[in-house]
């Protein structure tokens, strides 16, 4: 009885890379699993075990890194992920990797796989999608042919986009047709999430019955887009001239940051993914319903986050400030607003100005490193930051920036759309008044603790220039601190993240 009661009252595990996860109903796939932790990082590993009862599943997932698992259980622990309507349970395991033994019909701990094959396929009732296609994760690249069959009801850009958005952020899609057949190609930010799609929506039905997606990667490694119009879109760009053709669109997510026409549900799960990858409950094979509202051009797909208010975690107390992520944040999108918690100060909230943008932000700075500590950043439960109300003690750790001159993406016009990057060592400064030197510039960074390693002019515009720092983290610390920085008679320093290395 002593055993049974302290089982029961199990004390928390240290944090590990492997985490145990309970109450799975049986029907759920492997994919679905893997679903909960892809937000938060890669998954290298899954093992799903039959429980000693016959409706509920379990399953070890292992994560790339301890941080990645810190950071899921942290939003799983406060919001209890779904899947097919059942609450589902994680914690830390008591393994440090994951390795299966099936002489023993249990997990062992053993040193890492150098390639995500562990899995094997033994007498536990193991579905693993990393173990699909002989079980080593191909190599292959970010873009996916999709082949669309018995084509009887309309497939639009827009659809494609709504649907394979819950696997990751989807940069480019160009439709055409070949061989009679209707085809796209639809670039990923990311492999994983290409293979996920892959995985997860090969040999779909769009529609019931009709429009079945088939999926294969393709040799192109990244796609040239022209013109956003109903044949092809760039996600990243908002500045592409429509093209030849009549203008539609009305049901369309014509750029990144016009969201407006596009309902979404209320949505507390992590980034990209809806409960049950989206399939219909009871029906993990069933058709990928898109449905469309009463009013025309307003589409309401399930699963698609809608939330433009990011919670970011693992900050370091000591040296995070609200205008610090202000500048931050703004490189992917306009802040609106910042908290910092009040009583938890490596917490904060940042509100964005559309869904779209938060998304961005995720993207490029979850995981980064920011003073000495690796961020976590993913979508927040709460739909607005509330201001403080007047005489209630917050520190100046909520701000409201909504009016600020700082918005890099307030003009839909702006070349800032074309120049979104993820954070490298190299920085472009542009705004560089005439009377800077060389020496100026690199005593002013020098100053804020960064080392130089390179500096160049651009040749033709004085004004501008690429200076390469000793780290990212560096150079995220840096443009924190010179961005907007006041050369006097009003000529202020603009820095964001350079694609170009020196």
């Amino acid at each position: 009885n002593e055993k049974k009661k302290s089982k029961g009252k199990r004390s928390p595990c240290s944090p590990s890379r492997v985490l145990h996860i309970r109450q799975i109903p049986n029907d759920v796939t492997g994919a679905e699993v893997v679903s909960l932790g892809l937000p938060f990082g890669k998954v290298t590993n899954l093992l799903m075990l039959r429980g000693k009862a016959m409706y509920w599943l379990q399953a070890f997932l292992e994560m790339a890194s301890v941080d990645a698992a810190v950071s899921m259980v942290n939003y799983y622990t406060p919001a209890t992920p779904h899947l097919h309507n059942q609450p589902v349970y994680i914690q830390y395991s008591n393994y440090k990797e994951l390795r299966t033994d099936n002489q023993h019909n249990q997990v062992r701990p053993q040193p890492a796989p150098q390639c995500a094959n562990a899995v094997q396929h033994g007498n536990l009732g193991i579905t693993s999608p990393l173990a699909a296609e002989g079980g080593v994760l191909p190599s292959h690249g970010s873009v996916l042919r999709i082949i669309v069959e018995n084509v009887f009801c309309p497939v639009t850009l827009d659809i494609l986009y709504q649907i394979f958005s819950k696997f990751g952020f989807v940069l480019k899609i160009v439709m055409f047709h070949k061989n009679n057949q209707f085809q796209a190609l639809l670039q990923y930010a990311d492999a994983m999430n290409a293979y996920y799609a892959k995985m997860s929506l090969d040999g779909h039905c769009i529609y019931t019955g009709c429009c079945t997606l088939h999926i294969d990667f393709s040799k192109l490694t990244n796609l040239t887009v022209k013109y956003n119009n109903d044949k092809s879109r760039d996600f990243t760009r908002i500045d592409l001239p429509f093209g030849d053709g009549q203008r539609t669109m009305e049901t369309s997510l014509s750029t990144p940051f016009a969201t407006q026409n596009t309902v979404f549900p209320s949505y507390t799960g992590p980034p990209g993914f809806a409960p049950a990858l989206g399939f219909p409950q009871g029906a993990a094979l069933g058709p990928l319903t898109v449905t469309t509202s009463a009013a025309p051009g307003h589409m309401t797909i399930p699963g698609i986050p809608g939330n433009s208010v990011l919670l970011v975690s693992n900050l370091n107390p000591e040296a995070i400030t609200p205008y610090g992520l202000f500048i931050l944040f703004g490189v992917y999108g306009d802040v609106h607003r910042v908290k910092i918690m009040f009583k938890k100060r490596g917490i904060a909230l940042v509100q964005m100005a559309d869904a779209t943008q938060a998304q961005l932000a995720i993207n490029y700075l979850n995981g980064q490193r920011l003073y000495g500590r690796v961020m976590h950043a993913t979508l927040s439960k709460y739909q607005t930051i509330q201001l403080p109300r007047e005489g209630q003690e917050d520190k100046g750790l909520t701000k409201d920036y909504s009016n600020s001159p700082l918005h890099r993406f307030k003009n839909p016009c702006s070349k800032n759309f074309q120049n979104i990057f993820p954070p490298s060592a190299t920085l472009h400064l542009s705004n560089i008044p005439p009377s800077v030197t060389v020496d100026d510039l690199k005593n002013l960074f020098t100053s804020k603790g960064s080392t130089v390693k390179g500096f160049k002019f651009f040749q033709k515009d004085c004004k501008m220039a690429l200076i390469q720092l000793g780290s990212v983290e560096e150079a995220v610390h840096a443009l924190i601190e010179l961005h907007n920085h006041d050369f006097g008679e009003n000529q202020h320093l603009r820095v964001s993240f350079s694609k170009s290395s020196i």
